[in-house]
């Protein structure tokens, strides 16, 4: 599962930090938003994986369809969503989130999804269906799809990018020392495969990645990981604290301050990569449809 959009249990909230503690509430609007999700059929990377930016998000309102299915196929140590054998695909989900899009008024649109390794292309057509929908119902938005690797099949990214998206996300979450331990189903060259094809397949795409710290990585490795994203093609980078689902999951090694984020982002951008969100709350989605704006000022400005 390539989302790192993570919460914590109340038992570790307590240990929380001062510049992590963010209260939620239930607003109307938020609860409106969580009806006209539940009323479609469809699921929310931000209420299946607990993301503590949802209140903010649903208020404004922004959410982050996961598609396929609310059970993925993989087991990473890091991520809440739940996993085992997946369901069948809901053949009308496309149209549904689709639908949601034009109910709720949203501008940009993420679609992610649980990994799929039990279907024989990861599910890129049901991706490419969910997004030529979206803009045909809502052919002023823009679009961007969190994918995972596909097994590093090039035909299913093929697929993903023919549906005409802005922006083609895939997380490659740590460093690479870590990847036994906290993504053992996953590869880091791969993951890097992905981005740099989908560059070349579609030269004018922008290409995104989000990292997750706090997981016992160097900052050394982190720059490593940065150049390697730059050669990759890479555009866009989030940096955001990785928050452990549950006891049974991969602990926290250690809470960034907000001031080691800055530097993560300026040294981010040193190493080539152009725009870089970094911060506690930051996730790969979150104020996605503000940066979406920013890369749109800066290239006309």
């Amino acid at each position: 599962m390539d989302n790192t959009i993570l919460n914590a249990k109340p038992v570790e909230l307590r240990r929380l930090p001062s510049w992590m503690k963010r209260k939620k509430t239930e607003s109307e609007k938020v609860i409106a938003i969580k009806r006209i999700i539940k009323e479609k059929g469809l699921h929310s990377v931000c209420q299946s994986a607990g993301c503590p930016n949802i209140s903010e998000c649903f208020e404004k309102p922004t959410a982050t369809f996961m598609i396929l299915g609310n059970t993925c196929t993989r087991n990473c140590r890091f991520c809440g969503v739940p996993t085992g054998k997946p369901e069948s695909l809901d053949e009308l989900e496309p149209l549904h989130v689709a639908e949601a899009v034009k109910t709720l008024g949203l501008r940009h649109v993420v679609i992610t999804s649980v990994t799929r390794d039990d279907l024989a292309d990861g599910g890129a057509e049901h991706f490419y269906k969910t997004i030529t929908e979206i803009k045909r119902l809502n052919p002023d938005s823009t679009t961007e799809a969190l994918i995972p690797d596909f097994r590093g099949d090039s035909d299913s990214l093929r697929t993903v990018l023919s549906a005409g998206l802005d922006i083609l996300n895939h997380n490659v979450e740590t460093v690479p020392r870590l990847y036994p331990e906290v993504r053992p189903q996953a590869d880091f060259q791969r993951s890097l495969n992905v981005l740099k094809n989908a560059k070349l397949l579609k030269p004018d795409i922008l290409v995104k990645s989000g990292l997750m710290v706090g997981l016992g990585e160097t900052e050394d490795e982190l720059k490593d990981v940065f150049v390697s994203l730059t050669d990759s093609g890479c555009d866009i980078l989030t940096i955001g604290q990785y928050l452990s689902p549950s006891v049974n999951h991969y602990p926290i090694a250690e809470f960034i301050t907000p001031e080691k984020f800055k530097r993560y982002e300026i040294l981010a951008k040193e190493c080539g990569i152009k725009w870089v969100s970094s911060g506690p709350f930051v996730r790969s989605s979150y104020n996605a449809e503000e940066l979406m704006n920013q890369i749109r000022n800066e290239s006309n400005g």
